[in-house]
């Protein structure tokens, strides 16, 4: 039994090895699919709006207090970091509240991140829509006094060029790891 259960240890180690030096898309894990959202310029975009560049993809809200002002914080480090290869990427923030996340919203927000991280928004049932797509979970919790926050993912998504699923950056991830995995999917 032991044994057993240091080859599965063993197993485990090397696949996750292999998941963070992974540069090929994750044909095992079906991430994504057709959307349709608007940007902080209110102009519609949708899946094709980022084929053609690697793109890293974030699902949040303008009004949460730690995750995402945390990862795009994170987000914008490791775009300066990686200097004109950031270029060579989309970044993308969704909004999974879209009640108060306007495109003025979201406009105003990211107004405080690297400037070439893009934000989208649009309806509930488009957001769901993403949602479901992309496999992010999110829910609206109410709080005392009759405002609410939501839960959500906190993971960023990487894609390749052609809007197949890489790997994810997790929340929390050393900066320098971070800055290396976009620098490969840069690449």
């Amino acid at each position: 039994m032991r044994i057993a259960i240091l080859a599965l240890a063993a197993i485990l180690a090397t696949s996750s090895l292999s998941a963070c030096e992974r540069t090929e898309p994750n044909a095992s894990v079906q991430i994504g699919g057709p959307f349709q959202l608007v940007d902080a310029d209110g102009r519609p975009v949708t899946e094709k709006s980022l084929l053609g560049k690697p793109t890293a993809m974030f699902f949040g809200f303008t009004f949460c207090p730690e995750v995402c002002p945390t990862t795009l914080a994170e987000m914008t480090a490791s775009l300066n970091a990686l200097g004109p290869k950031a270029d060579k990427l989309n970044v993308v923030f969704v909004s999974v509240d879209p009640e108060r996340d306007t495109p003025a919203q979201m406009k105003a927000y990211l107004s405080n991140f690297d400037p070439r991280i893009q934000g989208f928004t649009g309806s509930v049932a488009n957001i769901d829509a993403i949602a479901k797509a992309y496999r992010v979970y999110h829910r609206k919790v109410p709080m005392d006094g009759g405002g609410y926050t939501v839960d959500h993912s906190a993971a960023v998504y990487l894609f390749d060029k052609n809007g197949r699923f890489v790997e994810p950056i997790g929340y929390g991830t050393p900066h320098q790891r971070v800055v290396d995995q976009l620098g490969r999917l840069a690449s």
